[in-house]
């Protein structure tokens, strides 16, 4: 969405868990002052289908090489909730382009840190963010199947994000929905604390902030996409 503007870096999102249209209204936001992308992960959403089912790295094996492919000179890389981590990964890469990364909602938080923590936190999250919400996710959680998308959880638990970020080499920007009960602030706050060059944010909302109030998330990473564009 949108379009390239001069001294501006482009904005690369990176999906969640399973979906990614929950994503749309944030990119709309981003795209009036940028141009926006969103990357869906192999398996997901609208994507083909992996090879085998993918953990982590390969998932970012798979937006290094839509990167290396897009040949964008400049990006933010931005990922919401489980797609924070795949960013990490790629910005770990010093992959050509990438000049800045946003962590919205970084998952796992260590206190959540099982299959049986994760769920109840997202349990308590979900009281929180609106139906519409599970309208919206429905349909890619079918495609996806329960199974995959388990499997996508444990691999996502299985990674270390706060062992990753100390090692980024490009500015991260931490945003953090102040009701969020997937990801805490004391989480959000210690991960922009371990960065080189860390930045933290909160805005209103639940852990899917980018659905109930996307325009909340578009100023900071607009500073940062002027600021390393």
């Amino acid at each position: 969405m949108g379009r390239p503007r001069p001294g501006v870096a482009e904005v690369v999102v990176v999906q969640g868990i399973g979906v990614a249209d929950y994503l749309v209204p944030a990119l709309r936001e981003l795209g009036t002052w940028t141009r926006a992308s969103l990357v869906e992960l192999p398996g997901f959403s609208g994507s083909g289908e992996p090879p085998h089912e993918l953990d982590v790295g390969e998932f970012a094996d798979a937006v290094a090489t839509w990167l290396a492919d897009a040949g964008l000179a400049r990006v933010v890389l931005a990922g919401h909730s489980g797609g924070t981590q795949v960013a990490t990964h790629v910005a770990l890469r010093h992959q050509p382009g990438v000049r800045a990364l946003v962590l919205a909602g970084p998952t796992v938080d260590p206190r959540f840190r099982s299959l049986g923590g994760v769920l109840r936190a997202w349990h308590r999250n979900h009281r929180l963010e609106p139906p519409d919400l599970d309208e919206a996710h429905r349909p890619e959680r079918a495609r996806a199947g329960m199974r995959r998308v388990v499997h996508a959880v444990r691999a996502h638990l299985a990674d270390r994000l706060e062992d990753a970020v100390p090692q980024v080499p490009v500015p991260v920007l931490v945003l953090h929905g102040a009701d969020d009960r997937l990801c805490t602030e004391d989480w959000a706050r210690s991960l922009a604390a371990r960065a080189r060059d860390g930045r933290f944010a909160s805005v209103p909302g639940a852990h899917s902030f980018v659905w109930t109030t996307p325009a909340a998330w578009s100023d900071p990473i607009r500073r940062l996409a002027e600021e390393v564009g």
